[in-house]
């Protein structure tokens, strides 16, 4: 049995906790916030050990993985922590809020020959494994461009719930906390960014970051997109979707969490296979949880001594994205990514 903890009894956390609970061969221990209130429904339904105090909690020897659900400027700090004490660690997106800090997660993680899992779980769902897989076997042809839209609502209830939310130290943005996830599957699907220019302003929320951003990327294959990410939608989330285009194929997914096939057109896939696709995404949209596939990959990992599906590299690649999406946006340059 793997042992868990979790730090940081947020509105994520509980997703954690219910991933941990359904997975074969992980547990939950314990839990760790500063304020014990957080901490009761963990105690009452996971029969979790309570920590006020990380260093204490890092001191228990059955503790085999440290779930790390923070607000994001918290990220790195708890991080090197947890893998000095030679804890494995699942970390919430974004990885961090800096590359250097992200740098110093990842190189703790190498020294203590800890396993470390970026919390990207959009890529277990079922018609991400299909794009995936039509992608791998080159059935778009050359590759045209590609777009990502994340067009929800956040309002300004959700910004006033918790301090941290809309500011630069601690959330990052509507690319940093909303995008990201999407930005990590273009990533996935296209290759590597080698250049962007942005846009973004604060348009309708009463925050420091930007509710709205507009950009274009160049992949170092050559291919362009188009990204556009926004919490003003009114008067809720409209859509998330990934759309891919090249000289054999075009493919649109969409809905409102990107899980839905809305077009899907391949020279070699004929219409009859195509419909049974739709019907059998249609069907089951989600699948598993993407959060307990994380879980389950990282218990595998433990007992396979490999490196888990979604690496530190992962999620150093969609923040860097996201913070030359800001600088270009800042600066009204074009960015290249080194």
């Amino acid at each position: 049995m793997i042992n868990f903890a979790i730090v940081g009894c947020g509105h994520i956390a509980k997703k954690h906790a219910e991933a941990i609970k359904n997975s074969e061969g992980a547990n939950l221990l314990a839990v760790c916030d500063t304020d014990p209130n957080r901490m009761t429904p963990y105690v009452e339904d996971y029969e979790a050990q309570p920590y006020e105090d990380l260093d204490e909690m890092l001191k228990n020897d059955q503790i085999n993985v440290v779930n790390i659900c923070t607000p994001s400027g918290f990220h790195a700090s708890l991080a090197v922590k947890c893998a000095n004490a030679k804890k494995h660690i699942v970390i919430e997106k974004p990885i961090a809020l800096t590359l250097e800090d992200t740098d110093d997660i990842i190189e703790a993680c190498k020294e203590n020959n800890v396993k470390l899992s970026v919390v990207h779980p959009n890529r277990f769902r079922p018609v991400m494994i299909e794009l995936k897989k039509a992608m791998a076997d080159e059935k778009f042809g050359k590759l045209s461009h590609a777009n990502a839209t994340v067009r929800w609502n956040r309002n300004d209830e959700y910004y006033q719930q918790a301090a941290w939310r809309g500011t630069k130290a601690l959330d990052g943005g509507v690319l940093m906390n909303q995008a990201i996830h999407n930005l990590d599957l273009l990533i996935w699907l296209m290759g590597d960014v080698d250049e962007v220019y942005s846009m973004a302003a604060t348009r309708l929320r009463n925050i420091e970051t930007e509710d709205v951003s507009t950009g274009v990327v160049k992949f170092k294959n050559g291919a362009l997109g188009v990204i556009e990410a926004a919490t003003t939608i009114y008067p809720k989330n409209l859509e998330e979707t990934i759309s891919v285009f090249g000289e054999k194929g075009t493919v649109k997914v969409g809905g409102v969490t990107a899980s839905l096939i809305e077009h899907w057109e391949m020279e070699s896939v004929n219409e009859e296979n195509v419909e049974e696709l739709k019907t059998k995404i249609k069907n089951n949209p989600i699948g598993k949880p993407g959060h307990q596939c994380i879980i389950e990959d990282m218990v595998e990992a433990i007992k396979e001594n490999r490196e888990p599906i979604v690496t530190g590299e992962d999620g150093r690649k969609a923040l860097q994205l996201v913070l030359a999406l800001d600088q270009s946006a800042e600066n009204n340059t074009p960015v290249k990514l080194s």
